[in-house]
């Protein structure tokens, strides 16, 4: 085989290899929407025993930031289905609201509700994209240790948040977690109220005996180096440390560190700078 034809075949071989890479890359999927969604909304767990409901994990807390929201309590087999659009929070249709939607108003029962207030603190239980009808649906659940609401029902709800005709399809999300954050936000607190849903003990961080014990004091800052006339290069080295430069000019000496220059004749120290 001549060199020539040698070459050919690897530069060959080597463009093969690159088209098979860019196919790769190109068939590789970003992640979806629901999947970035997921990702920053990490949802509750929820259990149940004798005593009832309770949070077992607890997810992202959120804070609602306009009240109107209408919920009912986690036990139901229901749930209320907010909309939340142009800025406006439209809770459930008020027939639905009393049972008629549910079949309950025949049986004479009418269905227990709950009205979120604004500065409420919820987990969210689902997301659900759907690109197709332009609508992200986020389940929350009251975090009722955060609200001292004693004893709990862990209220829950439904938000549709609804989007223009065809946004969705074309939304980051980062836009779609700003829209939603009109509405939930993401609290900036540190959680330690809401460990009391998981221990059932409230918020135990502000109870005596459970405060982390105070750091040790910090050493005291060591003294200023200082520089004073007649010092030898010695001395001042073992204050200052090795210089960054060193400046001979017959009887006089220059030492130049970043923010000093200390300049010596005949041995001692006669000018700092």
């Amino acid at each position: 085989m001549t060199l020539p034809r040698f070459c050919r075949r690897i530069e060959g071989a080597v463009f093969l290899g690159a088209i098979t890479l860019t196919a790769s890359l190109l068939n590789a999927q970003a992640p979806t929407l629901q999947e970035q969604l997921a990702a920053q909304y990490k949802l509750v767990k929820m259990g149940s025993d004798t005593s009832g409901y309770s949070v077992v994990e607890e997810g992202t807390l959120l804070v609602i930031q306009k009240g109107g929201l209408l919920g009912v309590p986690y036990s139901d087999n229901s749930v209320q289905s907010n909309k939340y659009e142009n800025g406006t929070v439209k809770p459930p249709n008020a027939l639905i609201s009393k049972g008629i939607g549910f079949g309950m108003k025949k049986f004479g029962k009418e269905q227990t509700t709950k009205l979120f207030a604004k500065n409420d603190k919820v987990y969210p239980t689902k997301i659900d994209v759907n690109v197709e009808k332009d609508t992200v649906t986020l389940g929350i659940v009251s975090c009722d240790t955060c609200n001292k609401i004693d004893p709990p029902t862990y209220n829950k709800a439904n938000v549709v948040f609804q989007f223009a005709k065809g946004a969705l399809a074309k939304a980051s999300a980062g836009e779609v977690e700003d829209t939603i954050g009109q509405l939930l936000s993401v609290s900036s607190d540190d959680q330690q109220q809401a460990k009391g849903d998981q221990t059932g003990g409230g918020d135990q961080a502000a109870q005596p005996g459970n405060q982390p014990q105070q750091a040790a004091a910090d050493p005291p800052a060591a003294e200023p180096a200082s520089i004073e006339l007649g010092m030898t290069p010695a001395q001042v080295e073992a204050a200052l440390g090795k210089p960054d430069k060193k400046v001979t000019l017959g009887a006089k000496q220059i030492y130049i560190y970043k923010d000093m220059k200390v300049t010596f004749k005949d041995g001692k120290v006669a000018d700092v700078q």
